[in-house]
């Protein structure tokens, strides 16, 4: 954890003092890790707001009780709708943690044929859990702005009905193995699709380019979606 973050809740009323007690995750961090000393200053953030620094006025066995100055906002997120067919289960936490500490503020988690539909099930989509794993990769990069994830199960009219909106004046993108187009210049605004390992059918990568997308590839080798997303992202915007 880099960044300590708090919601406007835990404040005091007067917005200066943030109490964490002893057995709160961030706490927990704080003495097994960081082990801090009254007086010594920390990096943190307001979750959706401004960020700044806290400077530990106590430790007890309680708990940490800081004061808290807040002077800056936090840094620009990307221009970037991001749509991404649901990845398997076990990469859930490490794809939500990659793209929330890449900026990425809007994720859209698309249904596709390849796509199993047990993965519709798993406890890793639950608001908490996606909130939890925002979190920390907001708590790695130094960011305080949540990004908002939608699950769409229908792929059809999610891509008909939808997706035309979305896209609307942006340039619109999907990555597909089977394309002869490299990766695209950044535009200033995008939508980016990431479909499942190996990619969307041909049927859906024709309703994904009806809608407006160009199709393009990372080229010959076939990755796991948590290694495209951080690749792919960072290609494109860093």
């Amino acid at each position: 954890m880099n960044f300590l973050l708090f919601s406007e809740e835990e404040l005091s009323a007067d917005g200066r003092t943030l109490y964490l007690s002893a057995g709160d995750r961030r706490a927990e961090h704080l003495t097994s890790v960081l082990k801090p000393k009254p007086q010594d200053s920390l990096k943190v953030g307001q979750i959706n707001g401004n960020m700044g620094s806290a400077r530990i006025i106590d430790i007890t066995h309680e708990g940490y009780q800081l004061q808290v100055d807040l002077v800056s906002p936090p840094p620009p997120g990307l221009d970037l709708t991001l749509i991404l067919a649901l990845p398997r289960p076990k990469m859930m936490r490490r794809v939500i943690e990659n793209i929330a500490a890449l900026g990425v503020k809007h994720l859209i988690l698309l249904n596709a044929y390849k796509v199993e539909k047990s993965y519709w099930q798993t406890p890793w989509l639950t608001e908490d859990t996606l909130r939890h794993h925002c979190l920390l990769g907001l708590e790695q990069a130094g960011d305080t702005i949540l990004p908002r994830i939608e699950l769409k199960k229908l792929f059809k009219p999610f891509v008909e009905d939808e997706l035309p909106g979305i896209i609307g004046n942006r340039s619109a993108w999907v990555a597909h193995p089977g394309s002869e187009r490299g990766i695209p210049d950044t535009p200033a605004s995008m939508v980016l699709t990431i479909g499942p390992e190996g990619g969307f059918t041909p049927y859906e990568i024709g309703k994904l380019e009806e809608a407006g997308c160009q199709s393009f590839n990372l080229g010959t080798r076939i990755l796991r979606v948590e290694t495209v997303v951080p690749a792919l992202l960072g290609r494109l915007y860093l």
